[in-house]
């Protein structure tokens, strides 16, 4: 089993640019799969974690349902934001500056088969990056993704997520809002969840700016422990 990860920070990219860039590490590592089990070999597959900021731009997952955009394509360009049909699971989610979004493309053959287990290694990653923060996150029953104030009528959701997966290999992930324009997801319903509201790191600690730096270290460090696993730092222009 390979445990390393390589590393790549994309800077700000467009959205369907990285969303190709990822289908092509996905489809790299399938490839290495199909021809282990075809022709009997044991090739080491790679793995991969992206993290990037997206320019103002709303998907939506397979299951979900475009009536959770609440602006039509003429509101979405005065907005300066985009629109995407995507192939991961959840319903809509907003990516935009001032967020932590991480791809990780990995080969699950390598660390466990089991892909309720990688989601809620991703979550746990989330809240004990947030702890560290002195925020107590958590999950909520039936809702993907990190929240805060769990079971109250303050609950509000600081972190989606929505993975796809093909023979144990995933793609898509996580977004983290650290100092996200707030006003701009009550352009949709998140997630398709309605009456709950949506935060981000600098408002709960009542800061104009959190180093986005600093939160991906800890991210990573907490990925490394929960997965036994270690990084291979690579930058990359796609």
């Amino acid at each position: 089993m390979n445990k390393e990860v390589i590393l790549q920070h994309l800077g700000l990219k467009d959205y369907k640019e990285t969303w190709d860039y990822q289908e092509a590490l996905f489809k790299s590592i399938l490839d290495i799969k199909i021809k282990n089990r075809r022709e009997q070999l044991s090739i080491a597959t790679p793995n991969y974690f992206l993290f990037v900021e997206h320019p103002h731009v709303y998907t939506l997952g397979k299951s979900g349902n475009i009536d959770n955009l609440l602006i039509d394509e003429t509101q979405l360009e005065a907005k300066g934001a985009t629109f995407y049909k995507i192939n991961r699971g959840g319903d809509i989610t907003y990516h935009g500056p001032g967020q932590i979004v991480g791809y990780p493309i990995l080969d699950l053959d390598n660390f466990f088969t089991d892909i309720h287990k990688y989601l809620r290694f991703l979550e746990e990653i989330v809240i004990l990056t947030l702890a560290d923060y002195g925020l107590k996150a958590e999950r909520s029953d039936g809702e993907t993704g990190v929240w805060l104030d769990v079971g109250t009528p303050f609950a509000r959701k600081i972190c989606a997520m929505g993975v796809r997966a093909s023979r144990w290999v995933t793609m898509h992930g996580f977004a983290l809002n650290i100092n996200a324009d707030l006003g701009y997801f009550d352009l949709m319903i998140p997630c398709g969840i309605k009456d709950k509201a949506v935060t981000s790191l600098n408002v709960e600690l009542g800061k104009k700016e959190i180093s986005i730096k600093e939160v991906q270290q800890k991210i990573l460090d907490n990925f490394e422990k929960l997965f036994e696993a270690t990084f291979i730092k690579e930058k990359t222009e796609i």
